[in-house]
């Protein structure tokens, strides 16, 4: 059984079989998260003709859910801790169910904008909870079968996620369009509810870290002031308070790092912790990961709406043409952890940066060279350039990062990396109406709008190209070759503890570094 701390004594067989089932729970409830990011992102362009979603509405339904993930994945993790990682789960996992119901029962764009928001702040309030829960639970030594589990799990979600909301959204189940893909979260979620009330044990953290909710207020308000006027600009004819608002967040930026060294000086527990940007090579893999999000951002949104909306393709046959990509992110994903890094250090991270900016400069090639006409086999090749490219920088990046910081600081900083991923998510899907929307005519005549989304697609893909290049470049400040942050540990016992992580560390960290392969 957990003590209270999280401590584990010899659990007993009708404990064990309890723990067992506890993981089987958080589990579900991750892959139903992970999932409903890919079904959402297949099923937008079907949500923008039947709702009359607009254009920037439609990078609020993904956009919104980023945001409110991200300003809350920290603060989430610490009410875990300090209030019970147990309490925590259950709350986000009713709070993410009845989201994805007043998603499915939206009776207009705004409410499903808003309730995507919701949804998205109660993912932050569930997602935390899982690996910290499996660390409270499980001992060292069955970790490492445990997270191989995971693994396992994350990688169907990851091919089953498009494939799943093509299908729900192809057979418009009793007429209702692309809303099964949210209400099929209602049986999942109430299920998890009512079983993870029964066998989860309550944990929570012996020196859980206070809240920072005037840090998560500035972090809020910096991002809107940026995003809002990206979004909204290009409909609005980009009026003045647009740009006096996107330097303003400077400012509230300014004020948030001034704030956190006073927060940092006084009770030692800031919602930034910013003495870690000291190390080079944290900052830079902040600055690399953060840019990463932004092209994954602008790339996802762009490549749906290129195949739905400008070639006219099914949700189906846009969901059966991404599996190569899914499925070489993860093979490649595996191979650079296990046999790739360990050998060759960072140039494996700068390769795949290279080779993932190679698959989208290819794509540009054959969505010129075939126009309309392109067919999903013709892009099976550049998929797969940029899924191994994609797997050869995500599942190392967050080992790469943490590698020269301190054991005490492991937590603060996972949590950081994947709340900065979120964050430049977010900033990408704001950048899609100017690097994508910006480069078509706002009026199209019908024949005009697959040639229109083309010619956008092609512009976009190489500011994604640019965005690669950067990270190339950035990741020379990373170390050549990690090291491990405690030596002669245990190899599970190297993961952040859940007690030090604030939930913000080992539970986010492996949870949000999976997400990336997803999209």
């Amino acid at each position: 059984m957990t003590s209270s701390s999280g401590t584990l004594a010899s659990p007993r067989p009708e404990a064990d079989r309890r723990r067992w089932y506890a993981l089987a729970i958080v589990m579900t409830a991750a892959f139903m998260d992970l999932v409903d990011v890919t079904i959402v992102n297949i099923a937008i362009p079907s949500i923008q003709r039947e709702a009359g979603a607009s254009f920037s509405q439609i990078q609020w339904i993904t956009a919104g859910y980023a945001l409110a993930f991200a300003a809350g994945l920290i603060t989430g993790g610490r009410l875990g801790d300090i209030h019970g990682r147990k309490r925590l789960f259950l709350i986000g996992i009713g709070g993410f169910t009845l989201a994805s119901a007043l998603c499915g029962f939206a009776v207009n764009p705004d409410m499903l904008v808003a309730s995507r928001i919701l949804q998205g702040a109660m993912a932050a309030l569930m997602v935390p909870q899982v690996l910290s829960i499996v660390h409270a639970t499980f001992p060292a030594h069955e970790r490492g079968k445990v997270f191989g589990l995971f693994g396992a799990i994350v990688g169907l979600g990851a091919v089953s996620g498009p494939l799943f909301g093509a299908l729900l959204t192809e057979w418009n189940l009793f007429g209702l369009e692309w809303r099964p893909i949210f209400l099929i979260n209602l049986p999942v979620g109430i299920a998890g509810l009512l079983l993870g009330r029964k066998f989860i044990t309550e944990s929570k953290a012996p020196r859980a870290l206070k809240l920072d909710l005037v840090g998560v207020a500035l972090v809020t308000l910096g991002l809107l002031m940026l995003l809002y006027p990206l979004i909204r600009g290009r409909e609005l004819d980009w009026p003045t308070w647009g740009f006096v608002s996107m330097g303003g967040s400077l400012v509230v930026f300014a004020a948030l790092v001034a704030y956190e060294k006073r927060k940092a000086a006084r009770d030692g527990s800031p919602l930034v912790e910013l003495s870690l940007f000291k190390v080079k090579s944290f900052a830079a893999g902040i600055a690399v990961q953060t840019v990463f999000g932004i092209g994954l951002g602008i790339f996802f949104l762009v490549w749906t709406l290129y195949m739905q909306t400008g070639l006219g393709w099914s949700p189906l046959r846009a969901g059966l043409t991404g599996v190569p990509f899914s499925i070489a992110v993860s093979v490649a994903a595996g191979l650079s952890v296990q046999k790739l890094v360990p050998r060759f250090g960072r140039a494996v991270l700068q390769t795949g940066a290279l080779t993932m900016a190679a698959g989208v400069l290819l794509y540009i090639w054959e969505s010129e060279r075939y126009g309309l006409s392109i067919a999903s086999w013709q892009m099976a090749l550049p998929l797969v350039v940029m899924g191994v490219g994609m797997g050869l920088i995500v599942a190392p990046l967050t080992d790469a990062i943490l590698s020269g910081v301190p054991r005490e600081h492991s937590g603060s900083a996972s949590g950081l990396i994947n709340t900065v991923q979120q964050m430049g998510n977010a900033l990408g899907l704001g950048l899609v109406s100017v690097v994508f929307f910006g480069a078509m005519s706002d009026r199209l005549a019908p024949p005009e709008v697959g040639p229109a989304f083309v010619d956008a697609f092609q512009q976009a893909l190489l500011w994604v190209a640019v965005v690669m290049t950067v990270i190339f470049l950035l990741m020379f400040a990373l170390p050549k070759r990690p090291a491990q942050h405690v030596e002669g540990a245990d190899a599970a016992d190297a993961t952040p503890d859940a007690d030090t992580a604030s939930g913000s560390g080992s539970a986010a960290s492996t949870e949000e570094s999976e997400r990336e392969l997803v999209g």
